[in-house]
């Protein structure tokens, strides 16, 4: 018997690895569906289980529309336009993920993605028109034609989340609970996921620690980008699914590979958290990248120039930023024509940063941006764990590989939230009782910063093994700084830790440079290393790692 049939039979019994030390559940509900997130792949797998007639509750851990998909500037991807199809959409994600991706998920991705997009604009999402009255597509890094929707010029993640918000809110059968934070899965003791416990911060019927309970849950809680010390990623997005998953016994893959927004305006080094980005599509348009000599660096390093792959370019500005000694690059777009009315966020940053873009160089460097790996799923969203799906960027679908291609993300979680909700409704199991589960974990929230800046150091864009270990060596002693008061700020710093240190486990292991995984002291890829590496945790809380083949 292979390892892989030993972690599937371990939790058989029900068994989890732990859980989040927490106080006894004051409240209780149930539904047949609990959604966990409020971006696009929540929603729209919330609003699909509704058109099969599954009774959906949808939490959400701060206000419903406070996640990251409305901060998505570029747009969605998707073949279109006059002369594009699926296959070129496929060839152009198959080469940004530097030969890791899952075929069989890009085929799902490309070819269900146009019909995804019609039934969003069938739901009212409104998206920015040609003169002609056509949709308007743009092109954005790693595209080889014109293929991305936008809307309101750069605003094209809030268009979307008030489109599915809106039907969301206009249906009955979905409750939602913001300001809930889902702590734990819940099993049964045949070993299946059968609710989750919630902590909702507030005053009212549900106040506190309480338990959901439903046939099945879907995890769309979005990215991990807070375990960084800069990021594009709103302060809600401390992986809390993906680290929910892990300590139900479920496993991740392709963790290794963080992506780096190549454009994120750089402030001061003082400045941490969520960061201003500065789309692709602005390079889309015409901007170009410069060093400090007023050099076009990235001419010469790719075909695409300046809008090479987001993990080309990435590496590329931090290499001029070690060559000048800088702790920046600069972004040109002066000459773009009517910039405030393209990019209107993105202009209202920079003016409120001090800079009229329209005038002058914007600052620009690297910032944590998306997981392009997370809980392992087949096709239809199934992790590991019976039960307990997973969606969106918390998911390793296999479709992004190394690299996700630039607006794929949206597009995913309009896919697959479709995916889940088809299979739950062909086969959702009854409702099972839960378990009690005594072993229990909790970290201090003082570790919050010395890990996001070690993380920042020795796992960011630039990694060796000398850096990884360096890191590896902080998150362990850090781990000694456990808490016995449970609060938000605790739970969400164990969930970094425990996201942290898949990450470095696994950037360890691949030793090669690939995707966004950069290794200076295995600077090339490797035919080997055409393999994913999948992490989880034994009931004792031990780590285990699995290499499996694409």
């Amino acid at each position: 018997m292979g390892e892989s049939d030993q972690i599937d039979r371990q939790y058989a019994n029900g068994e989890q690895v732990m859980k989040l030390l927490t106080g006894a559940p004051g409240w209780s509900t149930s539904a047949d569906v609990i959604v966990i997130g409020s971006g696009v792949a929540g929603l729209t797998t919330a609003l699909n289980l509704r058109s099969y007639g599954l009774s959906v509750l949808l939490v959400t851990k701060a206000r419903i529309d406070a996640g990251s998909t409305k901060w998505a500037q570029g747009g969605i991807a998707a073949a279109l336009g006059p002369g594009d199809t699926p296959d070129q959409h496929k060839k152009d994600t198959l080469a940004a993920g530097a030969g890791l991706c899952d075929i069989k998920a890009v085929d799902v991705l490309v070819s269900e993605g146009p019909e995804a997009v019609r039934k969003l604009i069938a739901q009212g999402a409104v998206f920015d028109k040609s003169e002609t009255g056509e949709i308007a597509l743009t092109r954005e890094g790693g595209h080889l034609r014109n293929r991305i929707l936008h809307a309101g010029g750069d605003a094209t993640g809030a268009e979307v989340s008030r489109a599915l918000l809106a039907a969301v809110r206009d249906d009955s059968g979905i409750e939602i609970i913001e300001h809930a934070l889902v702590i734990d899965a819940l099993k049964s003791e045949a070993g299946k996921v059968c609710g989750v416990t919630v902590h909702v911060i507030g005053a009212g019927s549900r106040d506190g620690v309480g338990r959901a309970l439903a046939r099945a849950v879907v995890v769309a809680t979005g990215g991990l980008g807070q375990v960084y010390s800069q990021t594009t990623n709103p302060s809600v997005s401390t992986g809390d699914g993906v680290a929910l998953a892990l300590r139900a016994g479920a496993k991740v893959g392709d963790v290794e590979f963080v992506q780096f927004h190549p454009t994120v305006l750089w402030r001061d080094l003082a400045n941490r958290g969520q960061q201003p980005l500065i789309s692709e599509a602005v390079r889309g348009e015409g901007a170009i990248l410069l060093n400090h000599k007023n050099e076009q660096f990235m001419v010469g390093k790719h075909p695409q120039a300046d809008l090479a792959p987001r993990d080309v370019v990435a590496k590329e500005i931090f290499n001029q930023m070690q060559l000048s000694g800088q702790p920046h690059v600069w972004l040109d777009a002066t000459k773009l024509k009517d910039f405030e009315d393209r990019f209107p966020t993105i202009y209202a940053s920079c003016i409120a940063n001090g800079i009229d873009p329209t005038k002058e160089k914007i600052p620009v460097s690297p910032a944590s941006h998306y997981a392009s790996g997370g809980v392992l799923v087949d096709l239809n969203g199934q992790s590991s764990v019976p039960g307990l799906y997973i969606c969106g960027e918390s998911a390793c679908t296999g479709a992004h590989g190394a690299n996700r291609l630039a607006s794929n993300s949206l597009l995913e979680g309009l896919v697959f939230g479709a995916r889940i909700a088809a299979i739950l409704a062909k086969d959702l199991p009854p409702q099972e009782d839960p378990i009690e589960d005594k072993k229990t974990m909790l970290l201090d929230p003082k570790i919050l910063l010395p890990l996001q800046i070690a993380m920042s150091e020795g796992a960011g864009v630039m990694r060796s093994e000398t850096s990884l270990r360096k890191t590896m060596q902080t998150l362990e002693e850090l781990s000694k700084l456990t808490s016995k008061e449970p609060r938000i700020e605790a739970w969400e710093a164990s969930n970094l830790y425990l996201l942290a240190t898949a990450i470095v486990k696994s950037a360890l292991i691949r030793t090669e440079s690939r995707g966004s995984h950069w290794r200076s002291d295995y600077p090339q890829s490797s035919n080997k290393w055409l393999s994913r590496v999948i992490e989880y945790l034994d009931k004792d809380g031990n780590w285990y790692s699995e290499v499996e083949e694409i």
